[in-house]
């Protein structure tokens, strides 16, 4: 290529790539009043845990109720909408849990709440895939991201029931700090 043609397809490759840049943008899960509650409760991981196990939760029981109205309209599109959501405060839950982990807080409550939690989204998400009533084609459109989610319920399943026994060892031992608010100046 010479020096004339480079520039123009550098012009056309920035041009292409502001268009693709938009889209790939990924929304927030979290309504304000969610947001703020979350901020609220940054240093106090029972409170933290439980709401987004909450919000988890509710991303569940919107998705049933569109789906159980016949008046949904792109009901493919909102399910695959709700399970996004689903799947990205499912991720932030299992962020905050290693963040938790790592300031080595005792956080074998809400674990345990967690570990029910993970139970019944599972449940709910194989009702979804194993579901008989859904066609073909409008299932190949959230067909990944239910995939993605049952997968990583699934994988944290094992791995929070692992770190309750861990944690469970660590108290034994005195090795949790169970006040983490402790000198931060945000009362329990």
């Amino acid at each position: 290529m010479t020096p004339q043609q480079v520039k123009p397809t550098i012009i056309l490759v920035l041009f292409v790539l502001s268009l693709t840049a938009p889209a790939q943008k990924r929304r927030d899960p979290l309504t304000p009043t969610e947001v703020d509650q979350i901020r609220d409760a940054s240093w106090e991981p029972k409170q933290r845990l439980a709401l987004y196990v909450e919000f988890a939760r509710t991303r569940l029981t919107k998705l049933q109720q569109m789906r159980s109205d016949p008046k949904a309209t792109d009901r493919p599109r909102q399910t695959h909408d709700f399970l996004d959501d689903f799947q990205l405060l499912y991720d932030e839950l299992n962020e905050n849990i290693d963040t938790y982990v790592d300031r080595k807080d005792d956080i074998r409550k809400p674990l345990r709440q967690i570990i029910e939690a993970d139970a019944e989204f599972s449940a709910q998400l194989r009702a979804l895939k194993d579901s008989t009533d859904i066609k073909p084609a409008e299932y190949n459109q959230y067909e990944f991201v239910l995939t993605n989610a049952l997968d990583s319920v699934d994988t944290s399943i094992d791995d929070h029931r692992k770190l309750l026994a861990d944690q469970e060892d660590a108290a034994k031992h005195k090795r949790l700090n169970a006040h983490p608010s402790k000198g931060t100046g945000v009362e329990q």
